[in-house]
């Protein structure tokens, strides 16, 4: 038969259960809690690089690749068709003005020389006969016009006698007639004469003239010709150094072509290449920056080639520092042109971060944690990125590469 438990015994039980379940609850809470630190993420602060916001000035750049080439440079171009004989300075070398680079063959340009100077002796002698033949033409006309004339006088006299018979009655109107007629026949013969006269002196001055502009055309030829007969010997107008020569022996080279090249090693520039997608961009007189082993050279746009090849454009950059002493030819460099300025904004230090991000949004530093938070992204440059928004100035945020986390909210630091 049982028994009613006592008051006592019912508030024992009571408060044993009352522990049991707080022990159970505690326990739990226990594991939920150690459970969360051990899916919740953390990383080290040795893991991370962080920047602090600040205020300042970001210009906007677009990347391009770069090389050093000199500001002054000779193309020397083969003057005739010949035959390289000679390769005497080879690349590298220093050379003055005067000294000699290539030898040319000139055997070809010298037949060419040989016959255009026969051709102008002969247009010479030319010019000699004709005037001898044209003075010997007009001797004749001369003597035959001297002629014409007596002719003509005697003419005239005959006329007066014939009128003189004719008054006094010893002659007839028909010899007065006649006499008249043979003088207006001399007459127009005689005027004939002059004009054919007058016709062979312009003739000649003509034929001189046309002489002369053949005599004076060779003679600017052989002076062509004789001028590239030196030039043969090809020689540095300037100081420099080689920086290529053809120096295959023997082989022919045409009028024109490329044959050494010649560079003044004091001053340079820098020729840029860039995607045709940002041609738009490109401006002549544009602000850029070159770096060149973690040294800054500041400098402009001067020129821009105006084809597209293989879908890049090239340009050309002056340098402040035209000749300073990092810079060596063919040396590849990184460029960065303007294309926009904020004189004062907030900004970061650029870092991997900035690279790999997706969306607007960085991680700042909270005292023993980092938090996501969304942040504009303006202009930026290989220097800095400016944040719009999202950030204070004196925030710490994060510049190196959080890939791994960009979807997580909150990190520890550990």
């Amino acid at each position: 038969m049982d028994r009613e438990l006592s008051a006592a015994v019912r508030q024992a039980n009571k408060r044993k259960r009352i522990g049991q379940l707080s022990i159970a609850a505690v326990l739990v809470l226990a594991a939920i809690l150690g459970f969360r630190s051990l899916i919740s993420p953390s990383i080290s602060r040795s893991e991370i690089r962080t920047a602090v916001v600040e205020r300042g000035p970001v210009q906007a750049t677009l990347s391009a690749s770069g090389v050093v080439v000199p500001e002054r440079e000779q193309v020397i171009t083969s003057p005739i068709q010949a035959r390289i004989e000679q390769v005497v300075r080879n690349t590298g070398e220093q050379v003055q003005p005067g000294d000699q680079v290539l030898l040319l063959d000139r055997a070809f340009t010298q037949l060419a020389y040989d016959k255009l100077k026969d051709e102008q002796q002969m247009n010479q002698h030319k010019s000699v006969q004709m005037r001898l033949a044209l003075k010997k033409k007009l001797n004749g006309l001369e003597s035959e016009l001297r002629i014409k004339q007596m002719n003509v006088s005697s003419l005239q006299a005959r006329l007066g006698d014939e009128q003189y018979l004719l008054k006094i009655g010893g002659g007839t109107q028909e010899q007065v007639k006649q006499a008249e007629l043979n003088l207006k026949i001399a007459q127009q013969e005689l005027a004939q004469l002059k004009r054919d006269i007058v016709s062979e002196r312009e003739l000649l001055k003509a034929d001189e003239q046309e002489l002369g502009y053949t005599l004076a055309m060779n003679g600017r030829s052989l002076e062509e010709l004789e001028r590239k007969m030196q030039q043969a010997e090809v020689r540095a107008t300037r100081p420099g150094v080689v920086t290529w020569v053809k120096n295959e022996l023997g082989s022919s080279v045409n009028a024109g072509e490329v044959i050494a090249r010649l560079a003044d090693l004091s001053s340079f520039k820098i020729q840029g290449t860039i995607s045709d997608a940002f041609a738009g961009q490109l401006q002549l007189g544009s602000a850029a920056t070159v770096r060149v082993n973690n040294t800054d050279l500041k400098g402009t746009i001067s020129a821009i080639e105006p084809t597209v090849k293989n879908g890049t454009i090239t340009f050309y950059i002056s340098l402040a520092q035209e000749a300073h002493a990092l810079l060596r030819p063919n040396l590849r460099v990184d460029v960065y042109l303007a294309t926009a300025t904020k004189p004062n904004t907030l900004r970061v230090k650029n870092g991997p971060y900035f690279n790999s991000a997706s969306g607007n949004q960085v991680f700042v530093l909270r005292v023993d944690a980092l938090l996501l938070v969304p942040a504009q992204i303006g202009v930026s440059n290989p220097d800095f990125v400016e944040l719009e928004s999202g950030v204070q100035e004196g925030d710490e945020v994060v510049i190196s590469s959080m890939k791994e986390y960009d979807s997580i909210k909150k990190i520890r630091l550990d």
